[in-house]
């Protein structure tokens, strides 16, 4: 029997108390391109990324991730997870065709931290319109057609007050992700671990957050662009719009050049991400980092104000 496999981080839905300014902010500020308008949702995606939508925006009376979408690599690894997933003790809802937007019929479960994923393999790639097209046949949209324009969606950063250790090991044991980094205190502690199962040095990140009010927290979403002149240009675009942000700076863990921003509609952080590196080897063995690390492993070079910005969740997952 091949076991279900999932291909790639999919996208946030994002719940927002202020959905024109959250709109205005991932629209008009970071730049991504509005797919599709449904039943009160906005459904947007980077100009390089192919699948219906990586972000879905929907106006609440709070900020919340109703769930973070993953998708998988056969059309069968949906029923497959969905049949491992009950024997293993995890409560499945079905989602039918159509109930999102863009997407076909999907699995919801919750892991133990209670933070909400969906899987799915069947996706809408829409083509952009006659005015946002790309003349190059392997992307989407144009590139730069709107503020800051990352390429792509890259990755997602849960926080929890449960033990790490236990979701590494769900994420592992039960979806396939492989440990890259993790951060261990006291030789005994997990607090953090970086897990993918793609390349990337992390499609997700877990870290512990003792002092949350809840065990399903987001920490931030993050999309990727090309190079760190990019990262520049953001900050750029970003103090001429009159929103703070932490960095630039780079990371000892994973090696990426980043800057931190919030949506102010939502509260949700948002990274905009490049360099870091790529895993091709088999054996790859998880890079541990200690406490006595901390200072180059969070922020190898940067803003002297990171450690305490970014030590807090943002919104519930």
């Amino acid at each position: 029997m091949t076991l279900p496999e999932i291909a790639k981080l999919g996208h946030v839905a994002l719940v927002t108390p202020d959905f024109e300014k959250s709109l205005w902010f991932f629209r008009d500020v970071i730049g991504l391109e509005v797919t599709e308008e449904k039943n009160g949702t906005t459904y947007m995606r980077a100009w390089g990324d192919f699948e219906h939508h990586s972000l879905s925006l929907t106006p609440g009376d709070r900020a919340y991730i109703d769930h973070i979408g993953w998708r998988t690599k056969r059309p069968e690894d949906v029923e497959g997870f969905a049949e491992l997933l009950e024997k293993a003790g995890t409560e499945v809802t079905w989602i039918e065709a159509g109930e999102e937007a863009g997407q076909g019929r999907a699995i919801r479960f919750k892991l133990p931290s209670q933070h909400s994923f969906e899987i799915y393999y069947d996706v809408e790639k829409p083509k952009a319109d006659v005015k946002t097209r790309s003349v190059l046949k392997n992307q989407s949209h144009k590139s730069w057609n709107r503020g800051i324009s990352p390429r792509r969606f890259d990755h997602v950063n849960i926080a929890t007050s449960m033990d790490v250790a236990e979701i590494i090991d769900y994420l592992g044991t039960q979806l396939g992700f492989k440990l890259r980094e993790y951060v261990k205190y006291n030789n005994e502690n997990v607090m953090a671990g970086w897990m993918s199962v793609t390349p990337l040095v992390h499609d997700i990140a877990v870290i512990k957050r003792p002092e949350a009010k809840t065990p399903n927290q987001l920490h931030h979403i993050s999309y990727w662009s090309d190079n760190a002149q990019d990262i520049l240009r953001a900050a750029d675009i970003l103090k001429e719009n009159g929103i703070n942000f932490v960095g630039p700076g780079k990371h000892g863990i994973s090696q990426a050049f980043y800057l931190y921003v919030c949506d102010p509609g939502s509260g949700c952080r948002v990274e905009l991400f490049s360099g870091s590196y790529l895993i091709f080897e088999p054996d790859w063995e998880p890079v541990e980092w200690t406490e006595e690390d901390h200072s180059i492993g969070n922020t190898y070079w940067g803003d002297s104000v990171m450690d305490k910005e970014l030590n807090k969740p943002t919104i519930e997952a």
